[in-house]
């Protein structure tokens, strides 16, 4: 049995969807597609959050393993590509569950794409008693569908659950106006409205997703994973990366 944790007085979103890319799984000097200490990193960071008694509903791209549009360049057809890619989700979610379970934080998956000996089917109202029980949920195989990405499988599992908030864990440390890696006087955004994005041309995230947040009222926090503890300053609202809200 598991019980939720009191929620901490300081915490300003209850209830979040975290946004992971299967790349920042991939180790940089070990070269593989899930490096462990890397995994460990991730899931210390989610158990951070989980004892402060935050809901996490959790989406992990799969672009470690395997990634549709790059199936193309190969010719894969785009739809068996992403289903690939579908599939590549549910490992790293596997990958996650492990590793956040030895760490003491019960844990769901929950896939889009039935596969009853590993993963429950996705159920919404199941999803939400498992975040009121105090278990973290990783939703796996995108929305099920090809053409889709996990950016869209976030803002749609956000939306369905009324999340207080989409956090984007990449590998910038907010939103720019033009790309801080080629660009040495790119500003970057404090916190933006999703019309300023839109008109600036901004790669949030993927069009389809940016929508079904602007219609849902569902806010966006791009922040960097790799700074310590980041996942905690944000939940706890603290000045981290770039919020993009309505």
């Amino acid at each position: 049995m598991s019980h939720a944790l009191p929620i901490h007085p300081a915490v300003k979103y209850k209830r979040i969807v975290l946004k992971l890319s299967g790349e920042v799984l991939r180790g940089a000097k070990s070269g593989e597609a899930i490096d462990g200490a890397i995994l460990e990193k991730v899931c210390s960071q989610v158990k951070e959050i989980h004892e402060l008694g935050v809901q996490i509903g959790l989406v992990i791209g799969g672009g470690n393993i395997f990634r549709g549009s790059l199936g193309e360049k190969r010719g894969v057809d785009r739809t068996t590509g992403d289903y690939m890619g579908m599939l590549s989700t549910v490992i790293n979610a596997l990958a996650l569950m492990d590793c956040l379970e030895k760490m003491g934080v019960t844990t769901r998956v929950q896939s889009a794409i039935p596969m009853n000996q590993i993963a429950e089917p996705f159920i919404l109202r199941r999803a939400i008693r498992h975040l009121e029980k105090g278990r973290v949920v990783i939703f796996a195989a995108g929305t099920g569908n090809p053409y889709f990405s996990t950016d869209t499988t976030a803002a749609l599992r956000a939306s369905e659950m009324h999340a207080d908030i989409i956090m984007k864990a990449t590998k910038v440390d907010g939103i720019y106006d033009k790309d801080p890696k080629k660009h040495a006087d790119a500003v970057k955004y404090e916190s933006l409205t999703f019309i300023d994005a839109l008109k600036g041309r901004l790669n949030v995230m993927d069009s389809t997703a940016f929508s079904l947040c602007l219609d849902n009222n569902v806010p966006i926090l791009v922040f960097d994973l790799n700074d310590e503890h980041s996942i905690r300053k944000a939940v706890l609202g603290e000045k981290v990366g770039t919020l993009v809200h309505s």
